[in-house]
């Protein structure tokens, strides 16, 4: 268990120098971070767990406001739009990495060339596909990188060119994997570049000591231009994925921040003044693998999707709110209409499938859906499973795995289903459809439809009307489901378990909570 004290024979002092009501060796923040990151290179990941610790390592050229989620100043210090929406000139305030080395306009271009060349195998390389011909050299359609819409114009200036105007081009600046990388640490130490002792970044906090399978440091950083802002001196990522354990671990003190609570241990959590409950934009769905058999029929899919009762799973397994909800994007998006997803259906899903060769399921197949290491993705598998066996007559097996090969399996398409979730980038359902495009990173699917394709494209640069576009949006989405490469189950709301001593932590609908503004109080 933790210890929370300040030596006595030290008191008088540390309260002399410490903010009123804070004592300074208690500055310490322990996250319970789910799962062990897959990496710390902000190029490669896509995850929840990995954002956490990379919003705080790095920084870029916008960062996000903890209470309402817009852009605020971070390596740039200011930027001037043009009229037509398509230029963007950013002024880079003076900032160091790490190291002591300047930041500079060049490490935005290097980094976003590495998303972009196709040699890197970045999975969010489309996030750079609103650049000028950005996708086109992703593609390998054009070799000239310096033919894409960013430039630095000197070391402070970088210039961005647009292919389309974009609104919420603002808000992905602040994302992850258009921060700023250190060449020249990445060109000395290749993957490891992101270990202990060779990591390089730029954000408030770098990184101390990694010790997978327990806790990853990260520590204020006296480098970053405003560190007179930051209030914590420490923070620990413990990578418990056993989500009772880690229910444990906040009980007693171990931990300041549980973003998950155990199904089992809602109702009780529900009586502690630390439990919260917050909308999020978030999508809880199941992946197929359309390239094998049995999940390559279209039937099938169909009718796993219809034999799914969401009603009874949110209500009796999930038990915390959560939106039953059989489309993609999360409701509640201003201009945006769904509607278009499959309801339960027992009848329609026994047709289907006897359609498809297998009559009350007799000569289905094996079937392996995956999950990964979690009480919550546990029982909604489990309940799911039992869901197909009654209204179906099949058997799926269930196989729990650790994060990083649960990444991989799905990467490779190494499955037939796979449980999934999808939180937005950004508030607008763009983030939850373009995921779904021919050959996006991270589509894993392998499905592919050309009417889709351009749609997404017509939403992202030839309607004006927002109306418009949110039509060919919509029409989109009911493509996607019809189509069922995925299986939507609910839209997430956020419970987690936060200790009264927190502040400057504010729920969200994209549960993201800069460690920046964070403090601990006695």
């Amino acid at each position: 268990m933790r210890r929370e004290w300040c030596g006595i024979l030290v008191a008088a002092l540390l309260l002399a120098l410490a903010p009123v009501g804070v004592c300074a060796q208690e500055q310490i923040f322990r996250i319970n971070n789910a799962a062990e990151p897959e990496s710390l290179d902000p190029g490669i990941v896509t995850g929840v767990p990995e954002h956490r610790i990379l919003s705080n390592l790095f920084e870029g050229l916008t960062t996000t406001d903890p209470k309402d989620l817009s852009p605020r100043p971070g390596i740039a210090a200011s930027w001037t739009v043009s009229r037509d929406g398509l230029v963007y000139t950013f002024a880079l305030r003076d900032a160091r990495w790490t190291d002591g080395k300047p930041v500079t306009a060049q490490d935005f271009v290097y980094a976003w060339e590495r998303i972009l060349n196709p040699k890197t195998g970045a999975k969010y390389a489309q996030q750079l596909y609103y650049l000028k011909n950005g996708e086109e050299y992703n593609k390998g359609r054009l070799t000239d990188f310096g033919q894409v819409g960013v430039k630095a114009l000197d070391a402070k200036s970088l210039r961005i060119i647009l292919r389309c105007p974009t609104a919420y081009f603002l808000d992905l600046t602040s994302f992850y994997t258009l921060y700023p990388v250190p060449r020249w640490a990445i060109e000395a130490h290749g993957k490891d570049w992101v270990k202990p002792g060779k990591i390089v970044s730029n954000g408030p906090f770098r990184l101390v000591s990694w010790v997978p399978q327990k806790e990853l440091v990260l520590e204020k950083n006296p480098q970053h231009w405003d560190a007179a802002s930051v209030k914590l001196q420490k923070v620990v990522f413990l990578p418990t994925d056993d989500i009772n354990t880690a229910y444990k671990q906040f009980l007693a003190g171990d931990s300041d921040w549980l973003p998950t609570v155990p199904a089992a241990q809602i109702e009780p959590a529900r009586s502690r003044p630390e439990y919260y409950v917050s909308p999020y934009l978030g999508t809880y769905y199941f992946r197929f693998n359309v390239t094998k058999a049995p999940m390559s029929d279209v039937r099938v899919r169909k009718a796993l999707s219809l034999a799914v009762d969401r009603q009874l799973l949110t209500k009796f397994v999930t038990k915390s709110g959560e939106i039953p909800h059989a489309d993609f994007v999360p409701g509640g998006l201003r201009g945006y209409e769904g509607g278009a997803g499959p309801s339960f259906d027992a009848v329609a899903a026994k047709k289907l499938l006897a359609e498809a060769g297998y009559p009350d399921g007799k000569g289905f197949p094996r079937v392996e859906l995956l999950y990964n290491t979690s009480d919550l993705h546990r029982v909604i598998t489990q309940a799911v499973q039992q869901m197909w066996k009654e209204q179906l007559g099949i058997h799926v097996d269930l196989v729990n795995l650790e994060w990083k090969v649960y990444l991989a399996r799905q990467g490779s398409l190494d499955y037939q289903i796979a449980r999934a979730g999808w939180i937005g980038d950004y508030v607008d359902p763009n983030t939850f459809l373009e995921l779904w495009v021919t050959g996006g990173g991270n589509n894993q699917t392998a499905w592919s439809s050309k009417r889709y394709d351009d749609l997404i494209g017509q939403a992202a640069c030839k309607l004006v009307n927002a109306k418009d576009r949110m039509r060919a949006l919509q029409e989109a989405e009911r493509l996607l489901l019809e189509e069922a490469p995925i299986l939507p189950l609910f839209t997430y709301v956020n419970k987690g378990m936060l200790s009264r001593r927190v502040k400057g932590w504010y729920p969200n609908i994209l549960d993201l909570h800069p460690l920046k503004f964070i403090s601990l109080e006695r």
